[in-house]
């Protein structure tokens, strides 16, 4: 980062608030000074300035001649140690909490807005069933059903010797293997609760600094008497979810006990229907009964509440979220005593009864997604967003793709567990093997992954002829913008492997427009792929090898060709991703390769799956927005001004943080965005909260606002926001890059091509910086402000003491300050 840039005198000071990107940036690089102390927060993010500039705003007038800078480092909130790779397994979870945010803006179709939220809730909550019946297929029916249940694949493994009822032990019985294998899907439930639960109160319980309700008029489109309030990101309780998370967290854990306690005890009520015994038979059908009531609670809990974003909301549904979890475990100890009472006579052959709950469950999300696809185009219909991705069917997409990475995991794990259970057969396709293997859709859907592989090349084909075809029509383009450059003989000569060079970067970096190409033809051809392995498990019964046994020796090849590649792509991606995801996290320049898409997908908060990984912006924006009020506040009779300077995914936590704050602060604050994905990224996929209306409405509420952005940038581009009669245009013409083309006495050597990062090192950077302070306004304090007050804030306690630069004490700092030389 370069040194700050002077600013005009005014009297006051002014702030430059920092605020990094994806892959995050130390202090030290952020402030261009090895030393740096931290000034309020914690670990995970906390705001940092020089060690010369710690009391910058009580000093006298000369060092005031330029604006102070701090840093906001904030990456800690989604990267660590490596443990936390753990969270990729919930990418599903992820992907469909994302659709929740991509319905299209259309604040008069109130109804319809309601139902797709709840269809993405109902989809997220079949995620959620599925990959607890994955675990039950793997615990319940692969090893303790089918393995334990065969001798030779128990002798095989002594660790199921016990089970084995050729042994005649205790645990013997079919029931009570089911009900020993029962631990493991219930201790999964139990591990999702959990980091669920400890995430919940480190990210959904930060307070926001306002925390008043907001009226119906504020928010309605005609009667609206604060248009600052008017953003779905500026609303009270916005990013404090601590209400929804919690009745669907309690909704979810209930669901994946249910899941385990049929898969316990529908075997055994199968059975026992069969058999003399009337007591078991009645208890069966009274468990079955009970199931299938607190499913329906369940489902109502889900449905029946979204969020609620216009108060700061801290009320608990009590019933709900204690009630229903421990009732769902109570009826699951209950099915798992049912499970262990003796039923001589009674073996297992087969699969586990209840192999059709996967190919309903299909059905059931591929009913979901398409209604999902209608309401979403009715809301689009209205809306009008004609940059919207896909054409407002981008959360349907995205919530298939969620059903179709959750499916591939079930199979993948299903499929290596049975063909190491199997022995030297393959499970489904020959006698030579111990069991009869998982249930045959899981093997359809593992045979079309290489199908879809061979459709997904046609579009990646043609995106890589089209991306050749525009570096050579951008090559004259790039000479056209050099030629005036000065050179030291006076004549400018292109260097064709540099003009190469520059139209390869730019034509590469357009590639992230084609994003909803790819997203569509995978989503389209995963709907029509999944809808043909449902219907052909359904007709044939059998694994695709046999059911295609009479077809050919050429289709039957093929069909077991399929098969076995799939199989192994399933597993193999599974391990790969979860390699990617460790690697990710303990190297930095994996990290940034990956980071944008999870930090697009980690920045929204848990609205319709609360296994979700956690939404760091829940705490970021919280911290950015008290840390900008408590300064204002600490410097309103000396006019303080500050600016907050965000790249890329720092600049969308800027914009979420200034819609967060009071009109008096906005009125001080000045917004600088670079390498920003704002419209190009959450503008497109996410139009209800950052389309053309919502960023128009941002540049109208802060003081000013400029963005710069380069064409060799592959994620940051132009917001779009042209000059009205409201405001002037938020985008600075595109930057050069490099700066210079070719080698002068000032440049003795090449320049870099720069892309997406430092920003900074262009001049433009400095002079559009020094533009915004220079033209903050400065209005009159408040009536009966003083510095430290809590003001306009509304949050009631928690105002910081005064003394430091964010409000805490001298003795505070210093402590904080030898915490981080220890």
């Amino acid at each position: 980062m370069s040194s700050a840039t002077p600013a005009p005198q005014s009297g006051g000071p002014a702030l430059e608030l920092l605020v990094h990107g994806v892959g995050g940036t130390t202090p030290e690089e952020m402030l261009g000074d090895p030393r740096t102390v931290r000034i309020s927060g914690d670990r995970k993010a906390a705001v940092y300035r020089r060690t010369d500039d710690e009391t910058a705003e009580s000093r006298p007038g000369a060092d005031r001649d330029r604006p102070i800078p701090e840093a906001y480092c904030w990456s800690n909130l989604t990267s660590g140690n490596s443990a936390r790779a753990l969270w990729l397994l919930l990418l599903p979870f992820m992907i469909a909490n994302l659709a929740h945010w991509m319905r299209p803006r259309a604040p008069r179709l109130v109804r319809s807005t309601r139902l797709y939220g709840v269809l993405v809730r109902l989809i997220a909550l079949t995620l959620t069933v599925l990959i607890t019946a994955a675990a039950c297929e793997v615990a319940l029916d692969l090893i303790a059903w089918q393995c334990a249940g065969v001798e030779r694949c128990a002798d095989e493994r002594s660790w199921l010797g016990f089970l084995s009822p050729e042994r005649g032990g205790w645990w013997s019985q079919p029931g009570r293997r089911l009900a020993l294998a029962a631990v493991v899907p219930a201790a999964l439930v139990g591990l999702l609760w959990f980091l669920s639960n400890r995430t919940w109160s480190a990210y959904e319980s930060q307070r926001p600094p306002s925390g008043r309700e907001v009226t119906e008029g504020e928010i309605g489109p005609e009667t609206r008497r604060d248009a600052s309030l008017t953003p779905a990101l500026g609303r009270p309780g916005f990013w404090y979810g601590r209400r929804l998370v919690a009745r669907l967290r309690a909704a979810h854990t209930a669901a994946g006990l249910l899941t385990v306690a049929a898969a316990v005890a529908g075997a055994a009520a199968r059975h026992d229907r069969g058999a003399a015994d009337t007591t078991l038979k009645v208890t069966g059908w009274v468990l079955e009964g009970a199931m299938v009531l607190v499913g329906l609670v369940v489902l109502r809990v889900v449905m029946v509440r979204g969020r609620s974003e216009r108060r700061f909301d801290a009320r608990f549904d009590r019933m709900a979220i204690d009630t229903l979890p421990k009732a769902a475990l109570a009826l699951l100890g209950l099915c798992v005593v049912y499970a262990l009472w003796s039923r001589p006579g009674w073996s297992s052959s087969g699969t586990l009864p209840g192999d059709a709950t996967f190919r309903v469950l299909s059905l059931i999300q591929g009913g979901l997604v398409v209604a999902l696809a209608v309401v979403a185009w009715i809301l689009q219909r209205h809306a009008r967003h004609t940059r919207t991705a896909l054409y407002g069917l981008n959360g349907p997409a995205v919530a298939m793709l969620a059903c179709a990475l959750g499916g591939l995991m079930t199979a993948g794990v299903a499929q290596r567990v049975a063909d190491w259970l199997d022995g030297p057969g393959t499970p489904g396709m020959d006698g030579d093997g111990f069991i009869p293997g998982p249930p045959v859709l899981l093997s359809w859907q593992a045979s079309v992954i290489p199908v879809l592989l061979a459709v997904l090349l046609v579009p990646l084909l043609t995106l890589g002829i089209r991306t050749v075809r525009r570096q050579r029509a951008l090559v004259p383009v790039v000479e056209r913008e050099y030629a005036k450059e000065e050179t030291d003989t006076g004549v400018w000569r292109p260097d064709r492997g540099r003009t190469r060079r520059i139209a390869g970067v730019r034509a590469r970096a357009e590639l992230t427009d084609a994003g909803p190409l790819l997203v569509g033809t995978i989503a389209a051809a995963t709907l029509v792929l999944g809808a043909l392995a449902v219907l052909g498990a359904w007709v044939s019964g059998k694994v695709p090898g046999r059911a295609f046994g009479d077809s050919g020796d050429f289709t039957e090849s093929v069909a077991e060709t399929a098969q076995s590649v799939g199989s192994w792509l399933v597993g193999l991606g599974f391990l790969l991703f979860v390699t990617l995801g460790r690697r990710a996290y303990n190297d930095i320049g994996a990290r940034r390769t990956i980071g944008i898409l999870w930090d697009v997908g980690t920045f929204w908060p848990r609205a319709a799956h609360p296994f979700a990984p956690p939404c760091y912006a829940e705490r970021a924006v919280p911290d950015l927005a008290w840390r900008i009020c408590t300064w204002i506040e600490q410097n309103e009779r000396t006019g303080g001004r500050l600016v907050i300077s965000g790249h890329s995914q720092g600049s969308v936590l800027a914009a979420a943080a200034v819609w967060q704050l009071p009109a008096y602060a906005r009125q001080r604050v000045a917004l600088l965005t670079h390498g920003s994905p704002l419209e190009r990224l959450y503008g497109r996929w996410f139009p209800a909260y950052f389309g053309p209306a919502a960023l128009a409405e941002l540049r109208d509420q802060v003081d000013r606002w400029r963005n710069l952005w380069r064409p060799t940038d592959p994620i940051g581009g132009p917001v779009r926001v042209a000059a009205d009669g409201r405001g002037p245009a938020v985008d600075r013409d595109p930057l050069k890059d490099p700066l210079v083309y070719g080698r002068s006495r000032r440049h003795p050597l090449p320049e870099p091509i720069l892309g997406h990062g430092d920003y900074a090192a262009d001049p433009a950077f400095a002079e559009e910086r020094a533009g915004l302070l220079a033209r903050v306004a400065v209005p009159p304090p408040r009536q009966g402000a003083t510095p430290g007050s809590a003001g306009e804030r509304g949050a009631g306690a928690g105002a910081p003491e005064r003394g430091a630069p964010d409000g805490s004490t001298r003795g505070g700092a210093k402590k904080r300050r030898g915490e981080e030389r220890a």
